[in-house]
């Protein structure tokens, strides 16, 4: 049986690691200006070991994401377990295209050999959970686990999620990945050439992390996510009152009409390419790294629109602002 925890009501809760395994840029402090185009993770090598064995490429891509942010969120030291609280903490995972070539080459194997011909070990990939799966069982994290797969809003959907499992008491902690991989079957779908990506980001409540000594980034504010850009901005609280230092967009949208006339954009898919369901985590790690220089305002991060089912909207702000 589950013990009964006790629930303090989280006002605040803030980004206290980031994790990328992400070609061509080192930090995530990077990803504000041109992208360096070389340093950075290294698939070749970062993918290789015996804990990547039997695991598919989106999986790797996270777990490697995921160790860094553990160690920038200081809550692991070399290679010693989780020191976190692992029985309530969430993984909450957000990727659109991370394991469907298992899912094609599971297909195929069946088309031309019967389902006798699968391979035992490669079935779990075929799950759409495998990435959070396998993040929960490499730390021994018991609390919620679940993929987020939703389109141009993954990202930030994600994030907002694992934001309400901590407010409402269903987490005490939460790292959140969004990852897409490389490979044939993607660059089919999408008509042009991908690159692996995985960024993580530790979420806390902020009590918590202050009284463990971490080092908070930034605080997650009002979120939303709707048919339209503008109305997502105003359900979220988005006003034209409102101090924004720093747009993250996606690129595709218009601005809408006063309401960010003027304000410095950073499309990072015009940088890097399509991010899918990693974007809005990666926005939300640009956006981190734009609070920790002490400027001035908040950063919000849009994603969707135009050509998509949805839009969404959030809004990271100084902690204890």
């Amino acid at each position: 049986m589950t013990p009964t925890r006790s629930h303090t009501p989280v006002r605040e809760v803030v980004v206290t690691g980031v994790g990328l395994a992400l070609p061509g840029v080192p930090t995530y402090a990077d990803l504000l200006g041109p992208v360096p185009g070389e340093g950075g993770f290294d698939p070749e090598a970062g993918l290789r070991g015996r804990e990547m064995r039997h695991k598919d490429r989106a999986s790797r891509l996270a777990l490697r994401a995921v160790e860094f942010a553990f160690q920038d969120a200081g809550l692991t030291v070399g290679d010693a377990a989780f020191l976190g609280p692992a029985d309530a903490t969430a993984v909450v995972v957000s990727t659109n295209l991370g394991n469907v070539d298992s899912v094609c080459e599971s297909t195929d194997t069946i088309a031309t050999s019967g389902v006798m011909g699968l391979s035992p070990l490669g079935l779990p990939q075929t799950s759409s959970n495998v990435v959070a799966g396998w993040v929960a069982i490499r730390h021994a994290l018991r609390g919620p686990n679940l993929t987020v797969c939703n389109g141009a809003t993954s990202g930030l959907d994600a994030m907002s999620w694992a934001r309400n499992l901590i407010a409402a008491g269903r987490a005490e902690a939460a790292v959140v990945v969004g990852v897409e991989p490389a490979n044939e079957v993607v660059t089919k779908l999408l008509g042009e050439q991908t690159i692996d990506v995985a960024v993580a980001i530790v979420l806390e409540p902020s009590m918590a992390a202050t009284a463990r000594g971490a080092r908070p980034r930034a605080a997650l504010g009002g979120y939303a996510r709707a048919e339209d850009l503008p109305t997502a901005l105003t359900a979220a609280g988005v006003t034209e009152e409102t101090s924004v230092g720093l747009w993250l967009g996606d690129g595709h949208g218009a601005k809408p009409a006063g309401l960010l006339d003027g304000t410095p954009q950073i499309a990072l898919e015009s940088r890097l390419g399509p991010l899918s369901g990693a974007l809005g985590v990666l926005q939300c790690a640009a956006a981190a790294a734009h609070l920790e220089r002490s400027a001035t305002g908040s950063v919000l991060a849009t994603a969707g629109g135009p050509g998509h089912d949805a839009a969404a909207a959030l809004l990271l702000t100084p902690v204890g602002a």
